[in-house]
């Protein structure tokens, strides 16, 4: 696992210096060619068919501030968007798709078939428990889809049932 750190905000609050001093992460400039990047502006969902290019180049996560997602210059690889997760970092609470890096990184574990590793990074954080029991019956489903696009369909109707509709 891959953190690129861009330095937006304080580092004693940054998940991913907390991934990296814990030896749970690797801070790099250039992630490996052909690494999972998780980028939220990526049109293509993380599915598990990622997996082995995951595991095999590296899953890559970007340490930046959301304020300053527009000045993000995101590297090149395989980028992939997160489907529909509800953040319980202290910062954003409750807020859809405002993850923090780690628990980024832990939902893309846990969505790639590695839910131990997912809880390991997680148990970094006092809140980290939380983010799997508020997202447990969507990480599961998005951890036995086939493909991208069955991920996307999963991600919507959840949307659908959080806006109550």
């Amino acid at each position: 696992m891959f953190v690129v750190r861009l330095e937006h905000d304080d580092p004693r609050k940054a998940t991913g210096v907390r991934l990296i001093r814990r030896g749970l992460a690797v801070r790099t400039r250039r992630p490996p060619r052909g690494a999972v990047i998780l980028d939220p502006t990526s049109p293509v969902y993380l599915s598990p068919a990622d997996r082995e290019s995951a595991e095999s180049r590296g899953l890559v996560a970007v340490d930046a501030s959301w304020r300053r997602i527009d000045e993000v210059r995101w590297p090149r690889g395989r980028r992939r968007v997160l489907p529909l997760l509800v953040a319980a970092n202290p910062i954003n609470y409750g807020r859809p798709f405002r993850l923090s890096t780690a628990e980024a990184l832990a939902a893309a574990l846990f969505i790639l078939g590695r839910r131990d590793q997912a809880e390991r990074v997680l148990a970094e954080f006092k809140w980290g428990p939380e983010f799997i029991r508020i997202n447990e019956d969507w990480l599961k489903a998005y951890s036995e889809a086939e493909d991208p696009e069955e991920i996307e369909k999963l991600s919507k109707r959840f949307y659908d049932e959080l806006a109550g509709g």
